[in-house]
């Protein structure tokens, strides 16, 4: 038996620069979640996992290490050109098989047996959970209702969906231009009758920001609170940089790097959460590698720490110290540029001004500081 894992998409509708189905969940990614539900099946004996072509040659550490065979190949513009590549990588061995979404992660062994024993049975099989709620057709206007649909009649489906591979093989041959969504779509105009079997209210399919923080906490242990705190002497001659952003202003922070504040609380706020160490011990200022170093590049070299130890971020939270200049023109490319090199979306940090009301040094203009807090999610529950 052998299941295909549609991983080709892009996520455009999550709204990251990473592809959704390589997005960490609790230190594996959703990609690899969904390949290793299959590889521990008994039933399962082979794997083709399908990604976007310019993904492939990274397909091996993509995927990471199976014991079932696993073949990589590159999907197609259309989820149907994407399973029919797939299909073609499977041997002619296989009787029976799978196509489920990389997007399901939470696939779990009852769900793939209940699969697998209906579509042996009738040929085709898909997943579903009948609706709960009251269902409603939309007209054309899409601002009235033109009908109250009985909610008895509709169940949302899931994947694996399941095959016989003669009622897999024909249906394959018929799809044509439309954009299909399943491929129980095409058994259905095909003229097989599709069995439904009850899905799992657990294998969720992450599309949105919030479909993955309700994954991420799911796959987590508690979270982890990080605070961090910089503060520099404002100098003539030098720039006056956050975030990588130059702000217009006539002096600028004296430091062995570039003086960013709130890059550097933020990095010790990321280190001190996942029990890292701190700025000086990752970028000492007595290495002259880190002589006027960008806050930017620090802070993604420490979120490259932050990964290897299975964390992500879930919000971060900064409040920048100074007299003036004002901040508020340049907050929102600053949390742009946070979020970027964080992997979250801008919703999820905030960039606070404030002053010390000409109280210390900080208040008579000659500094400026910077307090962090971040929230880091990650690890398996203990």
């Amino acid at each position: 038996m052998g299941v295909i894992i549609v991983a080709a998409g892009r996520g455009q509708r999550m709204g990251t620069d990473v592809p959704k189905q390589l997005l960490d969940l609790g230190g594996r990614s959703m990609l690899r979640r969904s390949v290793e539900a299959f590889d521990r099946h008994p039933d399962i004996a082979e794997i083709v996992v399908v990604l976007p072509a310019e993904l492939v040659k990274d397909g091996a550490s993509l995927v990471g290490p199976t014991t079932r065979s696993c073949t990589v190949t590159a999907g197609g513009d259309r989820r149907q050109d994407s399973v029919r590549a797939g299909f073609l990588g499977l041997s002619d061995e296989v009787s029976l098989l799978l196509v489920h979404d990389a997007a399901r992660p939470f696939a779990d062994a009852a769900l793939i047996d209940r699969v697998i024993a209906a579509a042996r049975e009738s040929g085709a099989a898909v997943p579903a959970l009948q609706a709960r709620d009251t269902v409603k057709r939309v007209a054309a206007n899409q601002s009235t209702v033109a009908e109250t649909i009985p909610r008895q009649d509709i169940w949302l489906a899931q994947t694996p969906q399941g095959f016989r591979r003669d009622v897999f093989t024909a249906v394959i041959a018929l799809a044509g231009t439309a954009e299909l969504t399943d491929e129980a779509m095409l058994a259905e105009r095909a003229g097989y009758p599709v069995r439904i079997v009850h899905g799992d209210e657990r294998n969720v399919k992450i599309t949105t920001l919030e479909d993955l923080s309700v994954a991420r906490a799911r796959c987590s242990g508690p979270p982890r609170v990080g605070s961090g705190y910089d503060l520099h002497r404002l100098v003539e001659g030098r720039p006056l940089v956050l975030a990588g952003v130059t702000i217009p202003f006539d002096r600028g922070p004296l430091g062995h790097s570039d003086g960013d504040v709130a890059c550097h609380a933020l990095t010790d706020a990321l280190l001190g959460a996942a029990g890292a160490g701190d700025i000086g011990q990752q970028f000492p200022d007595t290495d002259p590698a880190w002589k006027d170093a960008p806050g930017l590049d620090l802070l993604g070299r420490t979120m490259a720490v932050i990964r290897a130890r299975g964390l992500a971020v879930s919000n971060a939270d900064i409040t920048v110290i100074l007299e003036r200049p004002r901040l508020a023109p340049h907050a929102m490319l600053i949390r742009e540029r946070l979020a970027h090199v964080l992997g979250i979306s801008i919703d999820a940090v905030s960039i606070k001004g404030k002053t010390n009301e000409g109280v210390d040094a900080v208040g008579r203009g000659e500094a400026i500081a910077a307090h962090a807090t971040v929230v880091l999610i990650g690890g398996e529950p203990r």
